[in-house]
């Protein structure tokens, strides 16, 4: 069996990422590219197609670990009946290549331990030329190819590569992997005890930017860190999780590749970056929108990779068995190509947001307003929706809304900064939009807002309502739907994104509580004035993170266990937002978004 999802670490160097289990075991790592076939480890929890294992041999008695201060190099320290070792990971930022350094340290008694490294290439489906000199491993098969540094006897066995040590008290063992492409030579080799030391300080230096000054300072610096380490730093681009196809229900078919970058994390990403002090990402975040998304509007895609490619053809790896059973294991992301309308809202709101922290983009207007006159045509068609159905096409309420957010924010960009657009005509479309979403997005017999135009159901996107300022919070309306949202979704304490067993999105199974959403429930509780009900959540949510501050996509209440692809940005970057608005509630993002800039809140 694979480790539980949140058995997991990350560790990363803005250019590539891996996870480290409890156990000793690196399962996942993905180089040079988060979207690169370059993985020696083919899928999390699948040990037969890759794993870089070193663990204590013997009984284990204790295992703990943590990041060491508000860094990204991990300790797992191992406590056995012949004494304590521990093993620092870390992926150091600035290298030439992609390196993975692991000091095996002694720290009590002489402790015998074991190596066992399974290299695969392309998702576990290439068993790569392996070849040894001394104390060093060179693996290669196409593009790639893969160094190991060990001062241990490696010995091959059965396709792995193996060794037996000893570590006493007081001495360290280290390991180098390193990973280029095969055609150039290979990089000098890095020493491992200064690959610890820099990134310590590389990781140390980029939190102390950090400006964030309210409660549970913890939690928000550790979501900024996974933030940054899920940035790819030659382009800006911040993808939604380092992982493809971990599984919305353990044995279902949810699973989705998540390495790319979406349009609609801009807003949220942004506003989580600005409020922290780390105008440099944001600004290096808005410069890959502003990338991507140029050329034809009628174009404009949900997410891009992270150069802002716009091909992500979805395709199955029928080899592979997936984590826990979980199939099929995609590669790509099928929903590119879908209609979503919002996103047009969250990249205006994004850009919005930018000018009112004084961080104007030179052309961003340009394309905006090319942006707002393809909506201009576009708002009244259906689209697939937030939650990118691969049913039929419906008039999402939430959809709706986010196409008055890119019209009121057009206008906003007209009347409170002075560019030149159409704002009469925006107005009037704005208008239109606010009318239609309360009367055809409205029920009176459930007092609340539903998911699509003429439905009868709910959806946790309604929560976003208030928070981009579409009504008050006080409204009749939006309280009501808080409340139908408590009564519909709520499993646990927690919040759904929607009743699957609808058959709305078009795909059996069913799937953990979206933490996400759950974040935007507590945002809610700020807004009605309830703090102590916010705070309870929060800080019940603060409890589901793992023993390293990381969370998943989602929870399964029924099992108790992390689902969904791990770590995911939009589950820190609401944590992030949400310990803003609970900390300086006159702050919440619906009123940044509502009041021009000489009267906004300082961020």
């Amino acid at each position: 069996m694979p480790g539980r999802i949140e058995d997991y670490a990350l560790i990363g160097d803005c250019h590539g990422a891996g996870l480290v289990c409890r156990d000793g075991s690196i399962d996942w790592l993905c180089v040079p590219r988060f979207d690169s076939p370059a993985c020696f480890a083919a899928l999390l929890g699948n040990h037969e197609n890759g794993r870089w294992q070193i663990t204590p041999q013997g009984r284990i008695r204790r295992v703990e670990r943590r990041y060491l201060g508000d860094t990204l190099v991990l300790e797992t320290e191992f406590e056995t009946a012949d004494g304590t070792v521990a093993i620092l990971d870390c992926m150091p930022p600035g290298s030439k290549a992609v390196d993975v350094v692991r000091v095996v340290e002694g720290r009590k008694g002489r402790v015998p331990m074991r190596m066992e490294l399974v290299i695969r290439f392309d998702y576990g489906s290439i068993v790569p030329w392996v070849t040894k000199q001394d104390h060093d491993l060179k693996a290669i098969a196409g593009p790639d190819m893969l160094h190991l540094h060990a001062p241990v006897d490696l010995r091959g066995q059965g396709l792995k590569t193996v060794a037996n040590f000893q570590v006493s008290a007081g001495e360290r063992v280290p390991f180098v992997m390193t990973f280029h492409p095969s055609h150039l030579p290979e990089p000098d080799p890095v020493d491992p005890d200064y690959a610890l030391a820099s990134s310590q300080q590389w990781w140390s230096e980029w939190s102390a930017r950090s400006t964030y000054a309210g409660e549970w300072r913890d939690a928000v610096q550790r979501s900024l860190i996974t933030l940054k380490a899920l940035t790819y730093a030659p382009t800006g681009g911040v993808v939604a999780a380092p992982t493809t196809s971990l599984p919305e229900h353990i044995g279902g078919v949810r699973n989705w590749d998540y390495r790319y970058c979406w349009v609609r994390d801009a807003a949220i990403t942004l506003y989580a970056l600005l409020v922290c002090g780390y105008r440099e990402e944001a600004r290096a975040w808005r410069e890959w929108l502003l990338r991507a998304v140029a050329g034809s509007p009628s174009q404009l895609q949900v997410m891009y990779g992270i150069g802002g490619e716009r091909r992500l053809h979805e395709y199955e790896l029928d080899w592979l068995s997936g984590y826990a059973g979980s199939r099929p294991v995609r590669v790509g992301n099928g929903a590119y190509h879908q209609l979503q309308l919002d996103v047009f809202g969250e990249l205006l709101d994004a850009m919005h947001q930018c000018r009112s922290s004084g961080m104007e983009a030179h052309q961003s207007w340009n394309v905006e307003r090319a942006l707002l006159e393809f909506l201009e045509s576009n708002w009244q068609e259906p689209d697939e929706g937030i939650w990118e159905v691969r049913g039929p096409r419906r008039h999402f309420t939430h959809s709706k809304v986010m196409a008055w957010v890119a019209f009121d924010r057009g206008i906003k960009a007209v009347e409170w900064f002075k560019n030149e657009g159409p704002v009469e005509r925006w107005r009037k479309i704005r208008d239109e939009l606010h009318e239609q979403v309360l009367t055809l997005g409205y029920s009176d017999k459930l007092r609340s807002f539903t998911q699509a135009f003429g439905s009868d159901r709910l959806d946790a996107s309604l929560l976003l309502i208030p928070l981009v300022g579409f009504l008050p919070p006080g409204d009749a309306r939006v309280r009501g739907t808080l409340a139908a949202v408590e009564r519909t979704l709520m499993q646990n304490g927690l919040v759904a994104r929607y009743n699957v067993e609808s058959g709305v999105d078009g795909l059996p199974g069913d799937e953990g509580t979206f933490l996400a959403c759950s974040f935007w429930y507590v945002d809610n509780l700020v807004l009605q004035g309830r703090m102590r009900e916010a705070r309870d959540l929060f800080e019940r949510l603060l409890d589901l993170r793992n023993d390293v501050g990381l969370l998943a996509e989602e929870y399964d209440v029924g099992l108790g266990r992390q689902v969904g692809n791990f770590p995911q940005a939009f589950s820190h970057l609401a944590l992030v937002n949400t310990a803003h608005a609970l900390s300086r509630p006159e702050e919440s993002p619906s009123l940044h978004r509502s009041v021009p800039p000489s009267t906004a809140p300082r961020r």
